[in-house]
């Protein structure tokens, strides 16, 4: 069977067939003809090319007789293995792929258009997973191990890694490796089916007159996507505040800056939490705060923020549906250090929050606003939404796909009058609804 051959063969795509042990030799002799001195003083890219160099020249001295297209395959599977992640070398050269997670040596799955799919790709043990593992956290100055058993970092090149590995793992090592896509605006997420025009005008008139807006939704709904899009709307003249656990938004403004936190080190120290640095962004002058995600206590810190004098601030939330965003905030602001009655923090949220956009993904992959709300209710009322915008959703075709209409419903005469003195308008789409029996009666329907 010729080398092209065996690539294709699951064998070789298991890295247990002749041919993974063909790429194991010619690694060791690649290792034995290399300088460590002089590869550690070249780029990444340089390294690359004289790895490439050398072991073309091992290959023509030693074979075996090759095509053109089988040596450049096993050149780069052995470089791949000597000096990249192996197999998922080319899962991360792959534009596609928006996801890849290994479970234990034997299933590695990957997320492409929102779908998730097996690949029939496995690692040749459990101790080469574990051999990309540790390359990877390496270079973040991690460490995996039993007594460190979970990692969560970000690679230099911006994609997130969450390991976690036995006792804790009984599927063996688990390796998750989340890719960002390129940022999106509003008006392409409009091509995507995310939104519709009139919600696009809407959006923007809110982050321009500075409401402070909630992104909610699941794992996976787009809510960082969104959330970019939303900050690329703020004008260039404010100093724009992003804090997140992994740098993950692209703003373009001229005055911005990026506050990302940090884990503790191999010894458990100099640990850097979110809501450290929500509380010292409150000391740099910012015009907006824009929080990748609230998960603890420093929504406390985000929703006093928000209510005293730092309008316009942006955030996500994990949440199902609008109204489980406010309970959610309502809980993880209970979750901070300052000793705060739940009537306290309901008061707290009617206060500071002005906006949710919920998110869903469907199970044809497609990600959409499935609600814009306007939160109406004030000091201690109970929690009382608007739905301004909402996806009307279509049973599933037989092809799969989930199709669907955008609705608009009046804007609360408060929230137009708002947009009004900020020098934006309500789009014609969703009128104005003039008196509260007009809202009671969308809410009844």
């Amino acid at each position: 069977m010729s080398l092209r051959a065996r690539i294709n063969s699951p064998e070789e795509r298991t890295g247990r067939g002749e041919d993974g042990h063909l790429v194991a030799s010619y690694r060791a002799k690649l290792l034995e003809e290399i300088d460590l001195a002089e590869m550690s003083a070249l780029s990444p890219a340089e390294r690359r090319a004289r790895l490439e160099r050398v072991l073309g020249h091992i290959i023509s001295r030693e074979g075996p007789v090759l095509s053109t297209v089988e040596r450049a395959q096993l050149i780069r599977r052995v470089v791949d293995e000597a000096l990249g992640l192996g197999i998922l070398e080319p899962l991360l050269e792959d534009a596609s792929v928006t996801e890849i997670m290994v479970n234990g040596p034997d299933a590695i799955f990957v997320e492409r258009a929102g779908r998730v799919e097996q690949l029939p790709l496995r690692f040749a043990s459990h101790d080469q997973l574990m051999q990309t593992i540790e390359r990877i956290v390496s270079t973040v100055n991690r460490r995996v191990d039993e007594s460190n058993p979970m990692v969560d970092a970000r690679l230099p090149s911006g994609e997130r890694v969450n390991v976690i590995i036995p006792p804790l793992s009984l599927t063996g090592a688990v390796l998750t490796i989340r890719r960002f896509p390129r940022s999106f605006t509003l008006q392409e997420l409009i091509g995507l089916g995310s939104l519709d025009e009139p919600m696009l005008y809407l959006l923007a008139g809110l982050v321009q007159a500075r409401f402070n807006i909630i992104v909610s939704g699941a794992t996976g709904t787009g809510k960082t996507t969104l959330l970019n899009a939303l900050s690329g709307l703020i004008p260039e003249g404010e100093r724009i505040i992003t804090i997140e656990d992994s740098a993950e938004l692209q703003l373009q403004q001229p005055h911005v800056i990026r506050l990302e936190s940090r884990p503790p080190n191999v010894e458990g120290k100099g640990r850097v939490t979110i809501r450290d640095l929500v509380r010292n962004s409150l000391r740099m002058r910012p015009d907006r705060i824009v929080v990748g995600e609230v998960r603890g206590g420093e929504s406390l810190d985000m929703l006093q923020a928000m209510s005293t004098g730092h309008d316009g601030s942006l955030a996500t939330v994990h949440a199902n549906s609008a109204e489980d965003a406010l309970t959610r905030l309502q809980t993880l602001a209970s979750m901070s250090d300052v000793e705060i009655p739940f009537v306290a923090l309901h008061d707290q949220i009617n206060s500071a929050v002005d906006v949710l956009v919920q998110l869903t993904r469907f199970a044809d992959g497609a990600r959409r606003i499935t609600e814009i709300a306007l939160l109406e209710s004030h000091g201690g009322e109970p929690y009382r939404l608007a739905t301004v915008a909402r996806f009307d959703a279509l049973p599933m075709t037989p092809d799969g796909r989930v199709h669907g209409s955008y609705s608009h419903h009046p804007v609360p005469r408060r929230t137009a009058d708002r947009l009004h003195m900020a020098g934006q308008t309500v789009p014609q789409a969703f009128g104005i609804a003039h008196s509260a029996d007009q809202l009671a009666t969308r809410e009844a329907r």
